[in-house]
C-alpha cells in the first residue's frame, strides 16, 4: 500500500524492499517523498497554484525586508522584528520548494537520509525561529501599549540584536538534538513518506526500530518551543487587553487595539495549523493520506503568503512604503 501511495512499480518496490533491509549503520537509506495520494497524474497542474504561492510569499516578503531596510522611520524594534519574522517566512518557504516541485515536475521522488536532514535542519530551524519571532513581537507589543513610556529604554537596538541571537541559539539546542538522533536509527523499507519534504515525525515513523527516545525529544522540543510561547503570548494579550480597557478615549482604546490586529492574524495563521498538523501525525494515524498533505501545505505555505498582505493592509506604516514603491497603484 505504501508503495502504491508513493507511486513506485511493483518492481521497483520490491528493489527498494531489498536493498533498504537493515544492515548496520553502513548503508544511508533512502526515502520517497509523496506529492498529493491519488492525483498525481494532476500533480503538473497543482504545481501552477504552487508556483503563484510561493512567488507570492518570496515576493511580498521581500518587499517587506526592503522597505524596511530602506525606510528610515520603519527603523523601530515592531519594524525590525517584522523583518525577522519575514526572513523566516521566506526561509520555511525556501526550504520546502526544492523537492515539492521536484515531485511535481519531474516526479523525482527519492531522497537520501543526509539530504533529508538538511531539510528538515532548515525546515524546521526556521518554524521554530518563527515561532520565537513572534513572541518577541507579542512581548513589543505589551510594552509599546502597556509602558509606553519605557518603550524606548527597554527595546534598545543592542538588545533587539540579543533577542535574534538568542532566538537563533534557542532554535539550535531544540532542533540538533533531534536531527542527531535520527542517525542511530535503522530504516526497514520502503520509507515511504506522507509529504513532498523531509518532517521529523513523519521520518521517525519509517523507523523499524525503537523511536522512543526520539518521540520524547521530539515532545520535549515541543513543549520548550511552542509550549513555552503560546501561554506567554496569551498571556501577554492578556494584560495587553487589561490595559487598554483602562484608557478612557473609546477612540485611543480602537487605535491601541489596531496596533495589535496584524500580530494576532500572523499568530492565528501560524499556531493553528501547526497544531493541527502534529496532532494529526501524532493521533490520526488512520486519517485519509490527503489530510496530511493539506495540513502540510497549509501550515508551511499560508503564512508566509498571508503576513505580508496582512501587515501591508493592517499598518498603516507600512502601507504607505507600500504604495510609494507603487505610486500608479494609488
Amino acid at each position: 500500500m505504501k508503495c502504491i501511495l508513493a507511486g513506485l512499480t511493483e518492481g521497483e518496490c520490491d528493489f527498494t524492499q531489498i536493498t533498504m533491509l537493515p544492515t548496520g549503520n553502513s548503508t544511508s537509506p533512502d526515502f520517497f517523498l509523496t506529492g498529493i495520494p491519488g492525483l498525481e497524474a494532476f500533480h503538473i497542474w497543482f504545481s501552477i497554484p504552487f508556483c503563484c504561492l510561493c512567488v507570492m510569499a518570496l515576493m511580498g516578503n521581500s518587499i517587506i525586508l526592503y522597505i524596511v531596510m530602506t525606510d528610515f522611520s520603519l527603523h523601530e524594534p515592531m519594524y525590525y522584528f517584522l523583518s525577522m519574522l519575514s526572513a523566516t517566512d521566506m526561509g520555511i518557504t525556501i526550504s520546502s520548494l526544492p523537492t515539492t516541485l521536484g515531485v511535481f515536475w519531474f516526479n523525482a521522488r527519492i531522497i537520501s537520509l543526509d539530504c533529508c536532514i538538511v531539510q528538515m535542519f532548515f525546515l524546521h530551524g526556521f518554524t521554530l525561529m518563527e515561532s520565537s519571532v513572534l513572541l518577541a513581537m507579542a512581548f513589543d507589543r505589551f510594552v509599546a501599549i502597556c509602558n509606553p513610556l519605557r518603550y524606548a529604554m527597554i527595546l534598545t537596538n543592542s538588545r533587539i540584536i540579543k533577542a535574534g541571537v538568542v532566538i537563533f541559539v534557542r532554535m539550535l539546542i531544540n532542533l540538533m538534538p533531534l536531527l542527531l538522533l535520527l542517525k542511530r536509527l535503522s530504516f526497514c523499507g520502503p520509507n515511504v513518506l506522507s509529504h513532498s519534504y523531509c518532517y521529523h515525525p513523519d521520518v521517525i515513523k519509517c523507523s523499524c526500530s525503537s523511536t522512543k527516545i526520539n518521540s520524547i525529544c521530539g515532545l520535549v522540543a515541543l513543549i520548550l518551543t511552542s509550549g513555552i510561547d503560546i501561554p506567554c503570548i496569551v498571556l501577554s494579550y492578556v494584560l495587553i487587553i487589561k490595559s487598554i480597557l483602562s484608557i478612557a478615549s473609546t477612540e485611543e482604546r480602537q487605535k491601541a487595539f489596531g496596533t495589535c490586529v496584524s500580530h494576532i492574524g500572523a499568530v492565528a495563521i501560524f499556531y493553528i495549523p501547526w497544531i493541527i498538523l502534529a496532532l494529526v501525525h501524532r493521533f490520526g494515524r488512520n486519517a485519509p493520506p490527503y489530510v496530511h498533505t493539506l495540513m502540510s501545505n497549509i501550515h508551511f505555505l499560508f503564512p508566509p503568503v498571508l503576513n505580508p498582505i496582512i501587515y501591508s493592509v493592517k499598518t498603516k506604516q507600512i502601507r504607505k512604503a507600500f504604495l510609494k514603491l507603487f505610486p500608479e497603484s494609488r
